[in-house]
């Protein structure tokens, strides 16, 4: 297996994951009964010498809902009915993982209303008053 690679100067080495295959409860009819061809794949992140330190932090927060208490992060697939391509769409879950965690958000940049959308907000005010106003007793003069 080859180094993974999430961006120029972020790296993972194979040694640092743990690959296990279990019985898939995936597509396969008898034969998922007999081979173990689902994927599972682990990765300690607080243990990782291969996170940069100016991105340890950003990635520890992003991945905190899906790490264990021992900060293991934990990806499967039984997509396939074969071992070696269950292997290679976590190994491909994982970098897209890291790819979403390392990167920053644009920031956003307010805008002001146009003209139109505040006449338009104004005139629906002012006709749901109107219709308000409309319910209230009819007074006989």
């Amino acid at each position: 297996m080859n180094t993974i690679v999430i961006s120029p100067f972020f790296q993972i080495s194979p040694h640092e994951l743990e690959l296990s295959y279990v019985r898939s409860s995936g597509p396969g009819g008898q034969n998922v009964n007999k081979v173990n061809s689902k994927c599972q794949l682990r990765w300690n992140a607080l243990a990782s010498s291969s996170i940069p330190t100016h991105l340890r932090d950003r990635v520890l927060i992003k991945l905190q809902p899906r790490l264990t208490r021992d900060g293991d992060l934990l990806i499967s697939s039984d997509v396939y009915r074969d071992q070696g391509r269950n292997r290679e769409e976590c190994l491909e879950k994982f970098r897209l993982i890291l790819v979403e965690a390392i990167s920053i958000p644009k920031k956003r940049k307010p805008t002001k209303p146009t003209r139109g959308s505040q006449k338009r907000r104004v005139g629906s005010k002012s006709a749901h008053s109107q219709k308000k106003s409309l319910r209230g007793k009819v007074r006989s003069e």
